[in-house]
Order: structure tokens, then sequence, then C-alpha cells
């Protein structure tokens, strides 16, 4: 079984690797890749900006506390549920690429992730608004290089758990 991107989703990290693993066969293995990346500009520049008293009647409620748990919560998750468990982090350098439109990089790549519930509840010029501001704050924490690229650092989880035969 494969899971790219959801678990930091979902709730119950714990009650979800357990059925997830209950319903893998003997000899079967489930992989998981998680973003982790909450603690990052990206993502915490959104949180307050969301929980600001500009936003926050509108879009408190979709900050989250971090969902991702430490790395030895989900082998103690596994453990009991499988013969072999490995889990482990690394931070991908991501170089984004100027967006055709100008938009800053950063943006673009967290509007299909993250700033997507956040701008589902907004009015398009709320939306406007929004957007304009958030990208002020990547501008700061992301800021383009000579050629416009944008360095982005992005932590991921990975977890591999095979079921004994």
């Amino acid at each position: 079984m494969f899971s790219n991107a959801l678990l930091h989703w979902l709730d119950d990290h714990g009650g979800v690797l357990a059925r997830w693993c209950a319903a893998l066969r003997p000899g079967g293995a489930l992989a998981v890749q998680a973003p982790d990346n909450f603690a990052a500009p990206s993502h915490t520049e959104l949180f307050a900006l969301a929980g600001s008293p500009r936003w926050r009647e509108r879009l408190g409620d979709r900050v989250r506390a971090a969902p991702m748990a430490a790395l030895d919560a989900y082998h103690e998750w596994l453990a009991p549920h499988a013969a072999r468990v490995d889990v482990w982090s690394t931070t991908y350098l991501h170089v984004l690429a100027p967006a055709p439109d100008g938009e800053h990089p950063v943006v673009a790549w967290t509007k299909g992730t993250t700033l997507t519930p956040f701008l589902a509840a907004l009015d398009e010029p709320a939306h406007a608004e929004f957007l304009a501001e958030y990208a002020s704050a990547m501008r700061r924490a992301y800021p383009p290089r000579a050629d416009g690229r944008v360095f982005y650092p992005f932590k991921r989880v990975f977890m591999v758990a095979a079921r004994s035969r």
C-alpha cells in the first residue's frame, strides 16, 4: 500500500496507520510519504496571516496545529503491526522557477496545496487581497535569486512498514 502526500491532511495518525497496516496481507508493505514543512515560513506566515485580526473571522478555523508527529511516534505506531519499520525525514531543496505571470514561485507552489482551503473560503476581492499579503511575506522569506529562481527547502517524512509473511 502506498500513500503520497495524504497523511498530513488527516487527524489521528496512529489510528490511520493501524488501519492501513491491518489491511496489508502477510508479507505486504506500507510506504508513506508526507510533507512536514509546517515550521517553514511558507506555512507559519500563512497561519499567522490567517489568524490575524483582519482575516481571523473568515480564515481562523482553517488554521490547524502542525499535523505531523515526531519520527519516533510514527515508529511506535507502526511497530506493533510490522516486522520491520523504517522512518526517516529529509529536506529537499526545491529550486522553483519564476512563474510566467510574475507570481512569487512559493505562492504558486502553495496554491496547489496548503493555500487551497484558505483561498476556498474567500470571495474574489478578498482572495486577491489575501494573496497579495501572503505574497509580500513570501518575498521577504524566500527572496528571488538574480535569475528569478527561489530556493524552497521542503521537509518530507518517509515510512516503510513491512508485515511478516
